[in-house]
């Protein structure tokens, strides 16, 4: 499609597209709808393009937020404006990585679909004058930065610029392996203040092309805007999302248990659920980490990372993995991710990046949702 320019009206269905696919994680869809009102109220303009559109000697980077939730707490979203308008740590990120190849930024991209993530990418490029890309480098939300599709199709994470809360910025030039970056910057965001942009992935256009999760920020508007009907006309909003998506109903139940613990060297959450409707009877346990990231369903497992976990409470909008407690009624839906990103998994870079040992599975090997849900 040609230049889209968002308005006020893309904001609710919007986020409650990013929030479904978000599964679990890419922040509060509250800061992102309070960050987009504000920003458009202001006469700030969200402009987005395909990837195809992009010229193929274009300069693209991807970034997003690092940090802790508790801080964004601690402002409101007047502080927040105020001390972007004054210093956005994501534009320190940008200008640095322009300061490091001496050329201008044409497009941004999304690190990932997520009712915080994605909106504060439009807030970089409305500030920078530049589009966003229809696209991001996941198709979901991951909670690493190394976890991407752009990864496995030879695009160096490197150079990472980031800019943390109280005003220190580093540049991450190289790194021997995947993960260093990220473990970097959750350092420095941790002695920063809680919270901080980076900027990274640059790529060319041609790049881009070639390993961009594709229109996954449309596809966020239009979930959003199938979901909202459905709630609206007295529909079931679950299902709408499950026959829109062609996706799997993996369960249905009520949370037992939230249990956080230590594993494999990572700290992992472990949900428990009773079945209740079409899976009463049966229990599911769920691993997050940040975002859910494998699931059992009766002891067999039924999916695993970076296959879509959707996880709807009743009205059909996604729960933030902050959010589940004891007693939720949730609705798993399970979607097999982009082509692109299970690419990047299964390649030689994305098994170090990507491997269920990130989440404290060691012995669990990747599968397909389609095999394991035969």
């Amino acid at each position: 499609m040609a230049e889209y320019v968002f308005k006020l009206e893309d904001i609710e269905p919007l986020l409650e597209g990013l929030a479904i696919l978000g599964t679990g994680g890419g922040g509060s869809p509250d800061w992102g709808r309070a960050i987009m009102k504000s920003d458009m109220e202001s006469g700030r303009v969200y402009r987005m393009v395909d990837p195809e559109d992009v010229q193929d000697d274009a300069f693209v980077i991807s970034g997003g937020i690092m940090g802790s939730v508790k801080t964004l707490e601690k402002l409101s979203i007047e502080q927040l404006m105020s001390k972007w308008d004054k210093r956005f740590e994501l534009l320190i990120a940008l200008k640095a990585m322009e300061g490091y190849f001496n050329r201008e930024v044409n497009y941004v991209v999304p690190f990932e679909v997520g009712g915080l993530n994605t909106p504060v990418m439009f807030a970089l490029a409305a500030r920078s004058g530049i589009p966003v890309i229809n696209g991001d480098g996941l198709g979901r939300c991951a909670p690493e930065t190394q976890m991407t599709s752009f990864i496995g199709h030879g695009i160096s994470l490197t150079p990472m610029p980031l800019a943390d809360h109280v005003g220190n910025t580093i540049i991450v030039t190289k790194s021997i392996n995947s993960t260093f970056p990220d473990e970097v910057g959750r350092y420095m965001v941790t002695n920063g203040g809680g919270l901080g942009g980076n900027s990274h992935y640059p790529m060319s256009g041609v790049q881009l092309k070639k390993s961009v999760i594709p229109r996954s920020i449309s596809l966020a508007l239009d979930i959003g805007k199938e979901v909202i009907n459905a709630r609206n006309t007295g529909g079931d909003p679950v299902e709408a999302f499950r026959s829109y998506m062609g996706g799997i109903n993996l369960f249905k139940g009520t949370v037992s248990t939230v249990q956080g613990e230590d594993k494999g060297g990572f700290y992992r959450t472990v949900v428990k659920m009773a079945g209740a409707d079409d899976f009463a009877g049966g229990e599911a346990r769920l691993i997050i980490k940040n975002e859910s990231m494998a699931l059992w369903v009766d002891d067999k497992v039924r999916a695993i990372f970076p296959d879509l976990i959707c996880m709807l409470e009743e009205d059909g909008r996604g729960i933030m993995s902050i959010d589940i407690s004891e007693g939720k009624v949730l609705n798993l839906v399970g979607l097999p991710c982009h082509e692109r990103l299970r690419a990047s998994a299964l390649s030689p870079i994305g098994r170090e990046a990507f491997g269920p040992a990130r989440y404290g599975c060691p012995d669990l090997e990747y599968q397909p949702i389609e095999e394991l849900n035969k």
